[in-house]
């Protein structure tokens, strides 16, 4: 028997969602409302499947994205999703020739990179993609926080209210586009994502609508919505209930510390689950007890595959002002080469510099994993992942490449 890789058809749309199903392990048959949905993802040419004897057995799909640069400007990225092998065909190569064939297409689009959520850390390093951002959850044990428990609003002069969906659908995206502008590592959101997150779009089979809430600055700006959920959970006549949160976003701290105020004040709620934030998130120090946030996940998240490595550079802004040369390392890619990197707070250059010596080499998903600012090229260079070429060269690049803030994806694509 024999498998290819091929661009997936409308026609051909349904075996790929089957064969998405299978490789999740979800159920394999949608309804056709589902099926009807999800061909709102279809973009001729984006689709690959991975075939045998006619039966699709493997799934890969990208989609035009942006992703926010360190400094606040938006880079055009290839987000990478979907991709599944079913168990009965592992290990034949077919996630290599669909990923080789999407990040040829990527840069010869004019992608300046790759992205991607991996849902297994092994897997993306071999093709070029390195961990650049990562998320954190905690759970709020809500009586020991210290919160006042008599708090019924900001008192700054904002307000919390209420909303529903079709609300949320009007507010959102344009909070959003402020949110992601300002938060390296943030990706830009399509209305098909607002439909599906409060249910006008039926991607699950069981939908339930979660509480949303809005606020409003003491001029009337949205400056910050979420959309939560509660469990049922009560012990001997007493509420224990959770709130789970499924996203936060806020343009200001106010804005934050207001919206996690407001969820542990809700009557019957002992408990908040963050769901996945930013790292450095400034939830626990909110609280006047941030022992009351227990960390209960931490984990790599935003995976970044560099395709051009003089736009990438040069696309971010530096704190600091220096020079480097990166010889950077992509067998058989299009980012490999030296470069010569020259930096300040007013402006980055990066050109190619075949003869020079370089001060430091590094694999092409090093460089992903450095590009938004979070990884130290020390760190990397005491694992065996970087190589300084000229001694003090990572510590050099540290101080040139960090940022101050740590970069962060909301996004679960």
């Amino acid at each position: 028997m024999t498998n290819d890789v091929r661009t997936v058809t409308e026609a051909g749309f349904e075996d790929w969602q089957r064969a998405l199903c299978t490789g999740f392990l979800r159920e394999p048959v949608l309804t056709a409302e589902q099926l009807e949905a999800r061909r709102r993802q279809f973009v001729p040419g984006r689709l690959l499947g991975g075939y045998e004897d006619g039966r699709c057995v493997a799934t890969f799909r990208s989609f035009a994205q942006e992703i926010t640069a360190v400094g606040g400007r938006p880079v055009p990225a290839n987000a990478v999703s979907n991709v599944t092998v079913s168990p009965t065909h592992r290990r034949r190569g077919l996630l290599t020739r669909m990923m080789r064939r999407d990040l040829a297409a990527a840069r010869e689009r004019g992608d300046v990179v790759a992205t991607l959520i991996a849902a297994e850390y092994p897997i993306y390093g071999r093709f070029g993609f390195g961990p650049a951002t990562w998320t954190t959850e905690w759970t709020v044990e809500v009586p020991r926080a210290g919160l006042d428990p008599r708090w019924s609003g900001p008192g700054d002069g904002g307000r919390i209210d209420l909303v529903d969906g079709e609300d949320v659908r009007k507010l959102g995206p344009e909070l959003h586009e402020r949110v992601r502008r300002a938060q390296p590592g943030a990706v830009s959101r399509g209305e098909l994502w607002w439909q599906v997150n409060t249910g006008a779009v039926p991607f699950g089979r069981n939908w339930t609508e979660p509480f949303y809430a809005v606020h409003r600055s003491a001029s009337g700006e949205v400056e910050g919505l979420v959309s939560y959920r509660a469990d049922d959970t009560w012990e001997g006549k007493q509420p224990l209930q959770t709130a789970d949160v499924d996203w936060l976003i806020a343009a200001t701290p106010a804005a934050e510390r207001a919206l996690w105020h407001f969820l542990c004040s809700i009557d019957w709620i002992t408990r908040v689950k963050s769901g996945w934030r930013g790292p450095d998130d400034l939830l626990p120090l909110l609280l006047p007890d941030p022992r009351a946030a227990r960390v209960t996940a931490h984990a790599d998240w935003l995976w970044v595959r560099v395709l051009d490595v003089v736009r990438a550079l040069e696309a971010r802004t530096y704190e600091g002002a220096g020079a480097l040369v990166l010889d950077v390392v992509d067998a058989d890619g299009p980012a490999g080469g030296r470069f010569r990197l020259e930096a300040s707070p007013d402006g980055a250059s990066c050109t190619p510099a075949a003869g020079a010596t370089a001060d430091l080499t590094l694999p092409v998903a090093e460089l992903g994993t450095v590009w938004l600012g979070d990884e130290s090229l020390v760190r990397l260079a005491a694992l065996g992942r970087v190589r300084e070429e000229r001694e003090g060269a990572a510590r050099k690049a540290d101080a040139l490449l960090r940022t101050s803030g740590r970069p962060w994806c909301p996004d679960l694509f």
